[in-house]
């Protein structure tokens, strides 16, 4: 993508969508984390491609793994981010490992789409997915997701809330 945040739209909401079997903070930080390579390479200069190892299936398989051990240990952190946001969160570090690998993944195939220097199969050179569809037509689906993630996360809250709500009367009712 041309810019790293539109990733949140389609990251936010799966991560939203399927929050049962994926940890929602780990995997769309996933979907930053993969272009700290971008960064390093962009700052130092490099001459080569800057979408190189963390942009394939495997070498981004690696860095998922490794973001999610990196993050295990701020769980209880992200469970007070999960509350100021009104969203149900419970996690393990299956489900964190996870996450991490397939928040990679799908900002590695979103960019596989967008970026020709993307070998998603390496060390396969094939550009299986380059330009299947415009530049335009993957941002604005990432807007679109956006907008989906904001109607997913305001129902959450509303779920969030309203079971509060049932768990505070009940423990009126007990006293």
């Amino acid at each position: 993508m041309p810019f790293t945040p539109y990733h949140f739209g389609p990251s936010g909401f799966i991560a939203l969508a399927f929050r049962k079997w994926i940890d929602l903070p780990v995997f769309v930080l996933a979907n930053v984390i993969v272009d700290i390579e971008v960064l390093i390479i962009t700052q130092l200069g490099l001459t080569y491609p800057i979408h190189r190892f963390t942009h394939t299936l495997l070498i981004g398989a690696a860095a998922g793994i490794i973001w999610a051990m990196a993050a295990y240990p701020l769980r209880n952190f992200f469970k007070k981010i999960m509350q100021i946001l009104r969203i149900h969160y419970q996690t393990s570090f299956l489900k964190m490992l996870l996450s991490g690998i397939l928040g990679v993944w799908l900002h590695v195939v979103i960019d596989s789409i967008y970026h020709p220097d993307v070998h998603l199969f390496w060390p396969h050179k094939a550009i299986p997915l380059w330009r299947i569809i415009t530049r335009q037509q993957i941002e604005a689906l990432c807007l679109v997701f956006f907008v989906a993630a904001i109607v997913l996360w305001a129902l959450e809250v509303l779920s969030y809330s309203r079971l509060k709500k049932l768990k505070d009367t009940a423990s009126n009712e007990k006293d």
